[in-house]
């Protein structure tokens, strides 16, 4: 077949518009969709006719044009079940945020607010008024500011003091957090001059005072909050950093990173530095997530001195990195619930699961498994250690149980096994299940999985398993 024939067999956007498939979508999604939808998939075919390639049929594009109208239309942002044990997982979003935020918020978010209005004056407020003297009371720092991540945190911190100067900085705290955003990077993004000092396994005090010069800006630590080192290493304490930076009037900035504004009972937090500690052990500037160990949205918070909180709020930068009334809502709602440990054990989702006792955690394991046995699908309950997850408490193993399917051995071939088509399958749901795939076999760490899900998480994998099971193992 020649070019221009193969060119008249591409159908025209009339023609894909009125095939049925198409023509049903249209009292759904309006003309003006389909047309670009049809659009799209005509020109893609005609370029690959144009390389000599033979155009589908039409009814092989109707699929097509309705898979674009829902890639517009459609919403990949949804709900997922997270049964892989990792409390702040970072692919699904950090810290669960609960129903007590979202009550919370909705009356925030439905209308209107006063999140930059002064009542009282009648005149234009500050958004950050609604936040500070919580932040205040919880990290007992002077004054603290919210910005929208902690990388922009530092980024405001470093551009306000130290931009075009140096910043001292262990080469031990290096570190990268996540997305290969690097902290080296993201001085040099914010113009400052990052002067390494130590070794990678030992930085001494003496070799932050042998940096200090007179272009020095400021003493920058980093928490290690997404790895450890151990064996033969030494880093300089806070308290004793403070007292340096203050004998030559420099600013001590502390980032901690995972934002544990402080230490409830009953959690194994003992090596994880809190934003309060901080503050009391002469950290000028605490920079930490919010959407971490704090169990809040997505936001960088910054506490410290009157007189730096002060400088960082009217950067011009400031306004760039400004956290919105539904993130500033959410936040407050999950501060609100560190005023006592009931609180925020009873209504904070990432602190419920952190503290969850194994009796729990085997109770709900066997209840799925139960359950799956009801509907034929055979499984045990097997012990297994979850991580917190989220950059967080590297160090800390949390053990716990988990529900392990038992799907037959994968024959010797290229075909993907039984565990990993259920896997993939329950991804591809409506709702999608992340389990853990481990040596071959497909768990549900419960761990992560609340009990009103339990009947949904069996009934999906009963589903999955028949499917795979009728199909050949």
């Amino acid at each position: 077949m020649d070019a221009e024939t193969k060119f008249r067999d591409i159908p025209s956007i009339d023609a894909m518009l009125k095939h049925p498939a198409v023509s049903a979508r249209i009292s759904e999604c309006g003309r003006e969709l389909a047309v670009y939808a049809s659009r799209l998939t005509v020109d893609a075919v005609r370029k690959r006719t144009s390389e000599g390639k033979q155009p589908p049929s039409i009814d092989a594009l109707s699929g097509t044009v309705i898979s674009a109208i829902d890639a517009v239309r459609g919403n990949s942002l949804c709900p997922i079940i997270n049964a892989t044990g990792i409390v702040l997982h970072t692919n699904l979003g950090r810290a669960a945020l609960g129903k007590k935020v979202l009550d919370d918020i909705t009356p925030i978010v439905l209308g209107y607010s006063t999140i930059e209005f002064d009542c009282a004056g009648a005149a234009r407020g500050s958004r950050n008024d609604h936040i500070a003297p919580m932040l205040r009371y919880l990290t007992h720092a002077e004054n603290a500011v919210v910005v929208n991540n902690n990388a922009a945190a530092i980024v405001l911190v470093l551009s306000t003091l130290a931009k075009k100067k140096e910043v001292i900085v262990s080469r031990g705290e290096l570190i990268e957090i996540g997305g290969e955003f690097r902290i080296p990077e993201i001085m040099a993004s914010a113009g400052a001059r990052m002067v390494e000092v130590g070794t990678t396994n030992r930085t001494r005090l003496k070799d932050y005072e042998n940096a200090i010069t007179q272009r020095t800006a400021l003493i920058f630590k980093a928490h290690r909050s997404n790895f450890s080192m151990s064996g033969f290493t030494e880093e300089s304490s806070l308290p004793e950093l403070s007292v340096l930076a203050r004998k030559h009037n420099l600013p001590l900035v502390y980032d901690i990173g995972s934002g544990l504004l402080r230490k409830p009972e009953g959690l194994p937090l003992d090596s994880e530095p809190d934003v309060a500690s901080s503050i009391e052990k002469g950290a000028d500037l605490v920079l930490f997530s919010a959407d971490k160990l704090l169990g809040g949205p997505q936001a960088g918070i910054i506490a410290g001195k009157n007189e730096l909180i002060a400088r960082l709020a009217k950067a011009p930068l400031m306004r760039a990195l400004r956290v919105g009334k539904l993130t500033l809502a959410a936040l407050i709602s999950a501060c609100r619930q560190y005023l006592d440990d009931e609180h925020l054990f009873r209504l904070n989702p990432s602190m419920q699961m952190l503290s969850r006792a194994p009796d729990d955690l085997r109770r709900q394991a066997e209840h799925l498994c139960d359950v799956l046995a009801q509907k034929n699908v055979k499984a045990e309950v097997v012990e297994t250690v979850s991580q917190c997850g989220g950059g967080t408490l590297p160090d800390v193993n949390l053990p716990g149980f988990a529900v392990k399917l038992h799907l037959p051995e994968p024959k010797k071939t290229k075909k993907a096994s039984a565990a990993e088509r259920v896997f993939k399958n329950l991804l591809a749901g409506q709702r999608p299940i992340l389990g853990i795939l481990r040596e071959g076999a497909l768990l549900f760490d419960v761990r992560t999985i609340d009990d009103q899900e339990i009947a949904f998480v069996a009934e999906a994998v009963t589903r999955e398993v028949i499917g795979v099971l009728e199909l050949g193992a």
